[in-house]
């Protein structure tokens, strides 16, 4: 054997080779030609020779019988027959069968959350068209061609979350056929392994990659669509609706001391000086709250607040059992589910801990939706019916709509409960 590397892996178990027995190197010995043998071939070769002998190989003649071991053969050799012995060789083929099973087992589990992807997309949409066409029910043939439309645009978004994970199907289902090919040849790879060593075999690790899932937000397409309908296409129809938002007014007896109701109990306005006051279990003491006088445990509500440009507010709905004495962040653990300005610019929703909100657009006006059996909290800005935040986890119980016009810059500007009266006829 050559002492210089050999030029391929395949050719490596060649260079092991003894050249009198054909086989593996055994206590591999190398001669002064750099020729290497079996210690065991050389010594016979040799045995019945007087006087100089001769390499088998290259045939050059030495003065005596002298050879030297080659350890780092020796380890070469060792590591060859290892890998590509029988058993190794079947080890490695079921290690890696197991890991393909895995992959396959991944994907698979995968598919099946595709599959109830799509039929929670399927039922959602379902859902949502039968709702709203049970509200166009109550309009009749005045809005045939709007249901029309919207039923078309749920239908093509439906159709389009449904196409992204029907991709997403279709190609775990070719990773895991590629997976059962790949399979299929280490199977029959384990059934010849005589002469074989690793490098030979098809590759042993899965390569196959599927692409993340497309999530579904479910409560995003609710929201988008399950808004108050009616009130939204009378918007765009004002002169065939007779929109019946509520009609709201301030509870006087639950106004902080330093809020001015207006005699109409429709503003609300901070002020620096108290007013004179009865206290009771109703009044917020400690922060700039109030509350309407008309409360909702049942059925689905709407109305509209008028904020102009004031820098800070709180508009939402407060459980009844709120506690009205001390000092709370506003949130859902709280009993309050709210929409929040404050610095003229900064908008939250009033989770825990708070959500700041990007707006596209100013709101001067702000519609509150509130379903109570769906107990679902909703914000519009009123000047274009967009949505602005949408809370999944309302009130049980009765709830009220609830307002703060805070303490801001000393320019008492009111917060303004707005009222629709029906066209006539």
């Amino acid at each position: 054997m050559a002492a210089a590397a050999p030029s391929t892996k395949g050719s490596l178990r060649e260079d092991l080779t003894c050249a009198i027995c054909c086989d593996l190197f055994t206590e591999p010995v190398m001669l002064a030609c750099m020729h290497h043998f079996c210690k065991p071939c050389i010594s016979r070769y040799w045995s019945g020779t007087r006087g100089p002998v001769t390499c088998p190989q290259c045939r050059k003649e030495f003065s005596s019988k002298h050879f030297q071991t080659n350890y780092l053969v020796t380890a070469m050799v060792e590591k060859v027959r290892a890998t590509t012995s029988d058993t190794y060789i079947k080890k490695q083929l079921k290690e890696t069968l197991e890991s393909h099973r895995q992959k396959k087992e991944v994907f698979i589990n995968s598919i099946r959350r595709d599959r109830g992807k799509m039929d929670a997309i399927k039922r959602v949409g379902a859902d949502v068209q039968a709702r709203i066409k049970g509200e166009f029910t109550a309009l009749h043939q005045i809005l045939h061609n709007e249901e029309t439309c919207t039923i078309v645009k749920i239908r093509s978004e439906q159709e389009e979350e449904l196409e992204k994970v029907q991709r997403h199907l279709e190609a775990t289902e070719l990773a895991v056929g590629e997976l059962e090919d790949s399979m299929r040849a280490l199977q029959q790879a384990s059934t010849a392994t005589e002469n074989t060593i690793l490098a030979e075999l098809p590759q042993l690790r899965p390569c196959v990659q599927v692409d993340i899932a497309p999530e579904f937000d479910t409560n995003a397409f609710i929201n988008k669509y399950m808004a108050p309908l009616q009130y939204i296409i009378w918007r765009k129809m004002l002169a065939y609706l007779n929109p019946g938002p509520s009609p709201l007014t301030f509870d006087v007896d639950t106004a902080h001391p330093n809020i001015h109701v207006s005699r109409d109990k429709t503003a609300a306005v901070e002020c620096d000086v108290q007013i004179p006051h009865v206290d009771q279990d109703k009044r917020f003491l400690q922060c700039v709250n109030i509350l309407a006088a008309q409360g909702f445990q049942s059925g689905r509500h709407y109305w509209e607040v008028k904020v102009g440009s004031k820098p800070k507010w709180d508009v939402g709905v407060a459980s009844e059992a709120i506690d009205r004495c001390s000092r709370i962040k506003l949130s859902p653990e709280s009993g309050y589910w709210t929409l929040c300005l404050r610095n003229r610019s900064e908008y939250s929703a009033g989770t825990q801990p708070w959500t700041r909100l990007q707006l596209g657009a100013t709101p001067r006006r702000l519609g509150v939706f509130l379903d109570c059996e769906g107990r679902r909290v909703s914000f519009y800005n009123a000047d274009d019916m967009s949505l602005l935040y949408s809370f999944t986890n309302g009130p049980r119980g009765k709830a009220f709509p609830f307002f703060s016009p805070c303490f801001s810059d000393g320019s008492q500007k009111p917060i303004k409960l707005l009222h629709y009266l029906p066209l006539a006829t």
